[in-house]
């Protein structure tokens, strides 16, 4: 499963880290992705999306219901 969100495509960046030495060293930035379940036409989905597209209200998210105390 790759890491890109299904709604902005946003994907790991590339860069180097830098020691106090400035020795430089490839690293990556991952993006926060979530797995959350979404209504769509066919029926309730699990798309991977980032969080500042969940907290920006690009998603509705399904509410599962919790079952009855007695």
């Amino acid at each position: 499963m790759s890491r890109v969100c299904t709604i902005c495509s946003k994907r790991p960046m590339t860069g180097n880290q830098i020691s106090k030495s400035r020795r430089h060293t490839k690293r990556r930035w991952f993006p926060n992705l979530q797995r959350v379940r979404v209504q769509t036409a066919e029926g309730t989905r699990r798309i991977r999306i980032c969080t500042k597209c969940l907290r920006s209200g690009k998603v509705a998210k399904v509410i599962s219901r919790m079952p009855a105390l007695v």
